[in-house]
């Protein structure tokens, strides 16, 4: 898996798991690879039985995550909801990973995802050839989750069409998926279930139907509590996107990630850090995720057209680019956040003039 640019997580960390696994003699659910047990020590970092450590995937309340998985080992499926960039997906694969060994399970919802991506669909060359069979069937990734006993994942729910959706109630409720061309039926094996993420901004595009709602059981992740849980967070995850890059790592890019993690925390919440200035807040969610991305962007300009050492004028073109999504709105919210707080900083003069070069 050297060329993978991003292996999946029951490839990636495989060790943990296999690990994990050799240890764990607590109770499972039915086809389950991990206790439950063991799989929040798999997402929230800890040892094993013999010592080995385990790296923290999720940073984030451990109530939370216990209630997720203790979800998953029920007859409900579970429904992890909020803003952009809270690892919804992150969270969601590696659960999957760790109860089924498989989180490619997945149907990516988009206002254009047709049933078939949620039932089934049928290969017509050899519908037209054979008429309705077994082998003309195609199975989506619910269907092949319910033959198997594994975990299925639907990405932004409620994005996809609400006729759609519903095609879920009798999956999740009987556990059973009726193919009536075939006279038949697949009943899910022990062990099977659903993990649907939403987005909150997303609310009113294809609201869920109180059918399906009461089939779900919601665990809201929120955005991380303080400034130096967000900064471990972005910290993290870029040296593991680092590595796939071949990027190098430095102790001196958590200074800039400090930074950069201010500013969205600041422009975020609508008041500097000490409580004393009010600003206006610019259009987008400015999640962690993007201040990830605005970070990994700076150490690679830092890596291919520096020294290496990140510097303000390598973060300066992601921060603009995370901020000024609407032209207008956007570039006002941002003069006036340089010019009345970052301006005063006197150590962030030098971001300060990046950023003025850039606006």
């Amino acid at each position: 898996m050297t060329d993978v640019l991003r292996a999946h997580a029951e490839q990636q960390y495989a060790g943990e798991l296999a690990a994990l696994a050799a240890t764990d003699d607590r109770p499972k659910p039915p086809n389950w690879h991990l206790s439950p047990w063991a799989v929040a020590t798999y997402v929230l970092g800890g040892e094993t039985g013999d010592g080995t450590p385990v790296s923290p995937k999720y940073l984030g309340s451990r109530r939370l995550v216990e209630v997720a998985i203790a979800t998953l080992a029920t007859d409900r499926a579970l429904l992890l909801l909020g803003v952009p960039g809270t690892a919804k997906t992150w969270l969601s694969e590696h659960l999957a990973a760790a109860i089924s060994g498989d989180s490619t399970q997945l149907v990516q919802g988009t206002s254009g995802t047709p049933e078939e991506a949620i039932r089934y669909g049928w290969n017509y060359a050899r519908l037209l050839a054979e008429g309705p069979s077994p082998k003309a069937l195609v199975a989506s990734p619910v269907l092949r989750a319910m033959e198997t006993g594994g975990i299925a994942r639907i990405e932004e729910l409620t994005r996809i069409p609400s006729d759609v959706q519903d095609a879920l109630i009798t999956v999740l409720s009987e556990k059973t998926l009726p193919i009536p061309e075939l006279d038949s039926e697949v009943q899910a094996r022990a062990g099977f279930n659903v993990i649907a993420t939403a987005n909150d901004r997303d609310r009113g595009v294809n609201d869920l139907s109180a059918a399906l709602k009461r089939r779900f059981n919601v665990v809201v992740l929120p955005l991380p509590d303080d400034a130096e849980a967000e900064v471990e967070i972005v910290r993290l995850r870029v040296e593991q996107l680092g590595r796939s890059l071949r990027l190098p790592a430095g102790a001196g890019h958590v200074d800039e990630i400090r930074r950069v993690v201010t500013v969205f925390r600041e422009l975020r919440d609508g008041v500097t850090t000490d409580g004393r200035t009010r600003i206006k807040s610019p259009s987008g969610t400015l999640s962690t995720a993007e201040a990830i991305s605005v970070v990994t962007n700076g150490i690679a300009l830092a890596t291919h057209f520096g020294d290496g050492v990140v510097r303000a004028d390598d973060v300066a073109a992601g921060l603009h680019g995370a901020v000024v999504k609407d032209p207008v709105q956007d570039r006002i919210v941002w003069q006036e956040y340089l010019e009345t707080v970052v301006r005063e900083r006197r150590p962030w003069a030098d971001l300060y003039r990046a950023c003025r070069e850039l606006a």
